[in-house]
Order: structure tokens, then C-alpha cells, then sequence
């Protein structure tokens, strides 16, 4: 559960993840952006890996599904999620 504390948000977002590193998408913050990312296979309940970063951190790339898929930091910031394990 995310709790906020002085106005900032707590938890695990999938833009905080490093290369290697393994989640489970939870939900979402942004209900319009959440829209686009179920249609592009981000569904809550799905593991997801990041893959990369660009040389400046963003985009990223993860892999959903199989598939690899670049999303903007921005973007992967509205995610939740639930850190498993390294890859």
C-alpha cells in the first residue's frame, strides 16, 4: 500500500527499477495515462523486467508479456508496483 507522507508519494513506482530488477505491476496514479498502458499490455498483475535505460535514464525499456516495450520515465512513474526479484 502507498501512503503519502508530507505531500510526497511513498512506494515502489516501475520507474525506480534498475536493469535486471523484477516487478509486478499493482496499479496506477494517472487514470487517463492508465488507458494507453493497459492497451499496450501494462496490466496489474503482470511481471515486468527492465531491460534498459538510455545513456540519461530515459526512455526505458522493460519487457511485459515477452515483448519489449520503451516507455518515457514520465510514464513508468504512474506505475506501481511490487519489487520481486533480479532477473
Amino acid at each position: 500500500m502507498v501512503k503519502k507522507k508530507n505531500n510526497k508519494r511513498t512506494g515502489d513506482y516501475l520507474s525506480m527499477l534498475l536493469p535486471g530488477e523484477k516487478a509486478i505491476i499493482d496499479s496506477f496514479t494517472d487514470p487517463e495515462l492508465s488507458i494507453k498502458l493497459l492497451e499496450m499490455g501494462c496490466t496489474p498483475g503482470e511481471e515486468v523486467i527492465l531491460e534498459k535505460m538510455a545513456p540519461l535514464g530515459d526512455p526505458i525499456a522493460i519487457n511485459i508479456s515477452g515483448y519489449i516495450l520503451s516507455l518515457r520515465k514520465a510514464e513508468a512513474a504512474t506505475i506501481r508496483i511490487r519489487r520481486t526479484e533480479k532477473k
